[in-house]
């Protein structure tokens, strides 16, 4: 399958995007003083624990979004 220019570089932008976006969310949610993602012991709560799969989760798809788009890219540079 061969994919377009605005595709590739769509999937590649929504990588890092991905990237940009849920790493900055677990430093916050790391950080977290409000009491959602930790209780008053410092143990890690449902919320941490919920919100932490999300973020590796989006991890893995972002970065399998963006190898996608990388090959995309590069295939398309190879034969023009």
């Amino acid at each position: 399958m061969k994919l377009s220019h605005p595709v590739s570089w769509f999937l590649l932008a929504f990588g890092v995007w991905s990237w940009v976006i849920w790493v900055t969310f677990a430093k916050n949610l790391w950080k977290d003083a409000s009491g959602l993602a930790f209780d008053s012991a410092g143990d890690p709560t449902a919320y941490f624990w919920v919100h932490l799969t999300l973020a590796v989760v989006s991890f893995v798809l972002g970065t399998v979004v963006g190898g996608i788009g990388l090959r995309g890219v590069r295939a398309l540079r190879q034969t023009s």
